[in-house]
């Protein structure tokens, strides 16, 4: 397994401030919103079913879920899986003309029907009727308290770019980026590299490239603490087939072994880059990762992203040894396949 430990720096005493925010055990439950690239790679789909894990274990609450691929399928796969964890009232949001509007290969796992009926139960049938994902964003930031929402963001900065852009509106007297400030604790991105990675030299990755405006202005201006799960992180991790074959066994149907095998058949273990921004969002105390010193990130026009230590900077990225790898691994797989709530 790739060894990606690294100690960590003595922090000066502007970065204690920010890392004890960072590693602090957070209040329960964690206001979480979702801003996703769902139908581009199925690690979307596993870490939309371990947050609904984490919301019946109490850790979490499931704010809304928004979504920067623009085509039609993806809304209606994140309702379809929400409803079947009993939660089919989540706001979900999707940009327009956003980037990749190809069609999915596992998206349409909510047009299945069995006879005349949904396979898997759904009430928003395209993306079409689905509201901007920028007024979603803000409604729900503007009804929670301050400095209480934590925002997992597992594709591209195009929808948290937007926001930025917004202007105060009926919805809210507050600007984006003052709302930002105001009610975001912290942003967690899977988002960019920064240890070697054998065999790809000088990676730019894949959520950076695709909108990487958005990208570069995210990481200039947001305005609370950012931590980012690089590529070495999540293709380190990989979600065990065993996992998807047998573990969902309790349900006759389930749309994400479907939608897994949908997209890529086991025995494929897919990286878990995903997972991993999701579990450090809502359990940042647990040890999982070690967080880098305090610092700065910068995008080049290429995509690549570059890491400066910098005293009192708001950037962070994660680090994990072997060790904490293989937990990561453990805890995401008994997550992803944890029942839906009986109640």
């Amino acid at each position: 397994m790739l060894y990606l430990g690294m100690m960590l720096a003595v922090l000066t005493a502007s970065d204690a401030i920010s890392s004890d925010l960072l590693s602090a055990a957070p209040e329960k439950p964690v206001k979480v919103i979702f801003d996703t690239d769902l139908g581009n790679d199925i690690d979307d789909a596993l870490a939309l079913g371990v947050i609904h894990a984490l919301q019946s274990r109490g850790e979490c609450e499931l704010l809304a879920v928004t979504i920067t691929k623009d085509e039609e399928e993806t809304a209606a796969c994140a309702d379809a899986i929400n409803h079947f964890y009993g939660r089919g009232d989540i706001p979900v949001g999707i940009v327009k003309g956003g980037p990749t509007p190809e069609k999915s290969k596992f998206t349409g796992v909510a047009r299945l029907k069995d006879g005349e009926q949904w396979r898997f139960p759904h009430d928003l049938m395209s993306g079409n009727d689905a509201p901007d994902a920028t007024a979603v964003l803000r409604k729900t930031l503007a009804a929670q308290e301050d400095h209480s929402v934590v925002i997992a963001q597992v594709g591209f900065s195009t929808n948290l770019a937007r926001l930025l852009d917004s202007e105060a509106d009926d919805i809210s007297p507050l600007s984006g980026k003052e709302l930002a400030a105001r009610k975001v604790k912290y942003i967690s991105i899977m988002a960019g590299a920064f240890t070697d990675i054998p065999g790809l030299p000088e990676h730019c990755e894949y959520n950076v490239v695709m909108d990487i405006p958005s990208a570069k202005r995210l990481l200039e201006e947001w305005p609370t603490p950012v931590v980012l799960s690089g590529f070495e992180i999540g293709i380190t991790i990989t979600f065990p087939a065993v996992c998807i074959d047998r573990d969902f066994a309790y349900a006759p149907r389930h749309p994400l072994p479907e939608a897994y095998q949908m997209y890529e058949p086991t025995p494929h273990e897919r990286p878990c880059w995903d997972l991993t921004s999701v579990l450090w969002a809502v359990r940042p105390d647990r040890g999982y990762f070690t967080l880098s010193p305090a610092g700065t990130v910068t995008v080049t026009d290429q995509g690549r992203t570059f890491f400066e230590a910098k005293d009192g900077g708001k950037h962070f990225y994660l680090l994990a040894d072997a060790v904490q790898c293989a937990r990561v691994r453990e805890a995401l797989a008994l997550l992803a396949t944890q029942p839906p709530d009986a109640r």
